[in-house]
């Protein structure tokens, strides 16, 4: 075991990363950065890309409107200071800091250090634990104390762990931690073909909580409606639909007089308002996104004559707040995924290998005023 972890570790791995050294629209500041991965230092792993998906957060870091914020340095020996995009994705650990003798970059000596800093294995699935990790490069040397190991595969696949720490969590805690669904209980969500609201659809019928779910209308809005109901929707609305005065009594019909307690809003807008308004008293609804660009609105006599809640939902400071449980949510999904209780679904994949001076015309493509219409965009790497 030794000898296989001498030789990993002096290799020196040609990475690709994309960087941009200005906040700005992503098709202007990209670029692609070829440069040599030294050896593993002190505590540190070597992590080969295996999968990175392109979130709307990545985006919004990416133009600089988003709460967290990516750290620019010149570790590249670039004139200017540089960024590296990506918050989310799995990478396989492929050397370790030679436990003995690792490099300490701060002194850049060679010196003695407990063994039990190395707490991966070569071949491990590692996620990062913080946001901002630069997932969006072909290799690079990370701290072991920033990674989540998932250790080895065992039945889960490139795409439910690089995907596993945003969508599934999000969903997990907002139908957790907002209000008391229990068995047969209902709930209504807008944006409910997005990674999220699937996975809101797939738990809710896992605990046998009812789901009404509201899409925008489509060309495909019947093969849409049905892939949805494969999930284990209970039902799915468009847009149109929920904002139809009639749809109380159809909604009524479908629940036997019940009104939802949850609402999870990821649209704003008119769209929040529509679903708030199927609210049951001191029900609560949860906005963790704005796609519409406009203002959360739930009208006066809502909070007056029904006592609803409104309230937010941001993983990412959840997860800060949280770390042990977050850890814990983070194995507890690998496990839901490995016994095929949840899946990843509307999936779309952009190759790495492409990727030399600049990112491709097709990688570009993605970047336009929403990204991922058909679905969330993964970068896997060859």
């Amino acid at each position: 075991m030794q000898g296989a972890l001498k030789s990993s570790v002096r290799l020196l791995h040609t990475a690709r990363t994309i960087i941009f050294s200005n906040y700005g629209a992503p098709k202007e500041v990209l670029q692609v950065l070829k440069h040599k991965l030294p050896e593993p230092g002190l505590g540190e792993a070597t992590l080969k890309l295996i999968a990175a998906p392109i979130n709307p957060s990545d985006i919004n870091q990416i133009e600089g409107t988003y709460a967290s914020k990516p750290e620019f340095s010149k570790r590249f020996g670039s004139s200017d200071a540089v960024a590296v995009p990506g918050n989310e994705g799995v990478f396989e650990v492929i050397g370790l800091g030679e436990p003995q003798t690792g490099i300490d970059r701060e002194t850049n000596s060679k010196d003695v250090v407990n063994t039990s800093l190395n707490t991966l294995e070569v071949g491990d699935w590692v996620i990062p634990k913080k946001a901002s990790f630069g997932t969006w490069t072909t290799f690079k040397n990370a701290k072991i104390s920033d990674l989540i190991s998932l250790g080895k595969p065992n039945g889960l696949t490139p795409l439910q762990a690089a995907t596993i720490a945003v969508n599934p969590l999000t969903a997990y805690r907002m139908l957790k931690d907002f209000a008391k669904l229990e068995k047969g209980d209902w709930f209504i969500q807008n944006g409910s073909n997005s990674g999220v609201g699937r996975m809101a659809i797939q738990l809710a019928k896992l605990w046998g909580i009812k789901s009404i779910n509201v899409v925008r209308d489509r060309r495909d809005i019947d093969e849409l409606k049905q892939e949805l109901h494969d999930l284990g929707a209970d039902h799915v609305l468009t847009e149109e639909q929920v904002a139809d005065r009639s749809i109380k009594t159809v909604i009524s019909d479908w629940t036997n007089g019940a009104m939802c307690k949850l609402a999870l809003n990821c649209v704003g807008g008119r769209s929040s308002t529509n679903i708030a308004k199927q609210l049951t008293d001191q029900g609560v609804i949860v906005t963790y996104g704005g796609m519409s660009k406009q203002p959360v609105g739930i009208p006066t006599s809502l909070y007056i004559f029904k006592d609803i809640h409104s309230r937010g939902f941001w993983v990412t400071k959840w997860k800060n707040n949280n770390p042990e449980e977050f850890e814990q949510m983070i194995q507890k999904v690998a496990s839901m995924f490995r016994a095929k209780e949840l899946e990843v679904t509307a999936i779309n994949t952009v190759e790495f290998q492409n990727l030399e001076n600049a990112p491709s015309e097709e990688f570009l493509s993605l970047f336009k005023s929403s990204i991922a219409k058909s679905g969330k965009y993964v970068i896997v790497a060859n």
